[in-house]
């Protein structure tokens, strides 16, 4: 698919959506620009989540955007419109980028699990649908046990016939302002260690939301710890899953739908300081004033950014016909999806910090003072190195070993 940016044409950029429902959503995003753009600064200097930038965005229907349209939604499945959405507002702010993939990516997996499960965890998965598409429900997805922890989350059996969970998860983006948590454990059924999502509100009993985020960037992501302290949960409200330890092909698909969409948030990052160096360069007098050095790191920086923002869109046009068009064998469809992103991953880890690297070179010493956009920017774009799936040296390993045909580990 080409589109046209002003005299060149671009194969797989992320600049258009692809369906009317993309569309929908961009316009949406439209109005809250403005405000998500002018509080960045003082929010990352101060760490502070932003409570009425989400506020205004769920009042506008931003929140519900990736639930299908029966269950109240804007109904967008296209994991490149998810991207470009979130694209659009990390070029404003990344942090409100990546509390906002919580909301949305979830609005994915249920979705999949409403269309694809069985009884009981499709019954589940509609109820967050519905909440999440009529804006009561907001939810934030904790995946990472605490460092330092005794032992993994837990699950145990409760005598009403529930559970009880117990445990402390660590960087759960966008949790000062969710209403419902999305929590991983381990679970012992009928002998069988395995693993489980459990689902509470924020008034469960035991739940504590703590405000001890102080990250190096992605300031004002909300990204604190979440502790779980004997918390009833009813029986119907747990996702139940394989063994602990049990390799699944098929099920890198699901997670290659929840996570690659965040690739479009480091093309906004690195799209952003591009603009930034453009806009001062402008002010020194344009092409005329710069200097042959300038004008080569110029050079440079757009066509890292081309290759960045080209790479992406393209792994994300295939992740979309293998999640929707691709009915072949479900572990072929998730060992391609998952080959795919962690190879743009790798590309984007590599090429947006980059990017804004060689900005502030252009720019020079007064980018590194804490008033420069330039500098939120490089501390927000080495985030992508550290999200899950997969960090760098497992990335290496999963990749490796897929090239070569071992057993993934």
């Amino acid at each position: 698919m080409a589109t046209h940016d002003g005299y060149r044409a671009v194969t797989a950029d992320l600049r258009t959506p692809r369906t009317a429902a993309g569309r929908a959503l961009l316009d949406r995003l439209t109005g809250h620009l403005p405000a998500i753009r002018d509080g960045a600064r003082p929010a990352d200097r101060e760490g502070a989540f932003r409570t009425e930038v989400f506020a205004a965005l769920r009042a506008g229907g931003v929140l519900g955007a990736t639930v299908p349209r029966e269950l109240g939604g804007l109904g967008v499945t296209s994991l490149h419109d998810v991207a470009l959405a979130l694209t659009t507002v990390a070029e404003a702010d990344a942090s409100t980028a990546l509390a906002l993939h919580m909301q949305l990516s979830r609005g994915l997996t249920f979705t999949h699990e409403w269309r694809h499960g069985d009884d009981g965890p499709r019954a589940l998965a509609e109820r967050l649908l519905r909440g999440m598409g009529s804006g009561e429900a907001v939810v934030c997805t904790t995946v990472k046990d605490a460092p330092g922890g005794r032992v993994a989350t837990r699950l145990r059996p409760a005598p009403d016939g529930g559970w009880v969970l117990t445990g402390r998860k660590t960087l759960a983006s966008m949790a000062p302002f969710a209403t419902d948590f999305v929590v991983s454990a381990q679970v012992e059924v009928a002998g069988v260690a395995r693993s489980a999502a459990a689902v509470l509100s924020r008034g469960t009993p035991g739940l504590t939301v703590l405000d001890n985020w102080d990250g190096l960037g992605m300031r004002a992501s909300g990204t604190v710890d979440v502790v779980l302290e004997d918390c009833p949960i009813r029986a119907g409200d747990v996702f139940l899953r394989g063994p602990v330890g049990e390799q699944s092909d098929a099920s890198l698909a699901g997670q290659t739908v929840s996570s690659i969409t965040m690739l479009g948030i480091y093309a906004g990052v690195a799209q952003a300081a591009r603009d930034v160096v453009v806009a001062e360069l402008a002010k020194r007098g344009g092409l005329s004033a710069a200097a042959a050095a300038t004008r080569t790191l110029l050079a440079e920086i757009e066509a890292r950014l081309y290759a960045l923002r080209t790479t992406v869109a393209g792994t994300l046009s295939v992740a979309d016909w293998l999640a929707y068009g691709f009915d072949g064998d479900p572990a072929e469809r998730g060992r391609r999806m998952m080959a795919d992103f962690q190879c743009a991953k790798l590309m984007v880890n590599r090429l947006a910090p980059d990017i804004v690297s060689d900005c502030l070179v252009v720019i020079g010493g007064a980018s590194y003072a804490g008033a420069h956009p330039l500098s939120r920017l490089y501390r927000d774009v080495r985030a992508g190195a550290f999200m899950h799936p997969f960090t760098y040296p497992d990335a290496v390993d999963w990749l490796s070993e897929a090239v070569l045909g071992g057993p993934k580990a």
